[in-house]
């Protein structure tokens, strides 16, 4: 049986807040890797993060296919926010 699951930006390393030197400015979205349709592994790249230092790849914590993409390349996106949905087995 299939289920739908929410992919989302994950909880940003604690060093972030220590540190800040990854962290400079907002985080936004670099490039979308996937479209809906697409199948993806778990830990395939779905998106790059561009946070004014580092650009992070975010990877999928799921396989299954892309139902729906709420990111585009320029968005700004806090941890927590709603990457993409998948339908999973």
């Amino acid at each position: 049986m299939s289920k739908i699951v929410e992919v989302r930006i994950p909880i940003y390393p604690e060093c972030w807040d220590t540190c800040g030197s990854c962290a400079q400015g907002e985080v936004s979205v670099e490039e979308v890797l996937v479209r809906p349709g697409d199948m993806v592994q778990f830990d395939d790249n779905v998106i790059v993060l561009e946070t004014g230092k580092v650009a992070l790849d975010i990877q999928s914590p799921h396989a299954g296919r892309v139902v729906e993409v709420f990111v585009e390349a320029g968005d700004e996106v806090a941890e927590g926010a709603l990457i993409l949905t998948l339908q999973t087995d």
